[in-house]
């Protein structure tokens, strides 16, 4: 499997952003544990890599991004 980001900044923000949400809520007892769920978008959000798109070939982020810094 390709281990090159494939998802962009803005998604990666709002993964990392939901993800922190449904722990918090499942940490402060609003929802059940289902709430862990939440690690799977904060992971792929903090390594930028979703192995849901590199099967599904979609990629988010741009050429440059995916490329990393020189």
């Amino acid at each position: 499997m390709d281990m090159h980001p494939n998802v962009g900044r803005t998604d990666q923000v709002a993964r990392i952003a939901t993800g922190l949400i449904l722990l918090g809520l499942t940490l402060t007892g609003v929802i059940g544990l289902w709430g862990l769920v939440g690690l799977v978008p904060l992971l792929t959000g903090l390594v930028r890599v979703c192995p849901a798109y590199g099967v599904l070939g979609l990629r988010t982020c741009s050429t440059q991004e995916s490329r990393g810094p020189l």
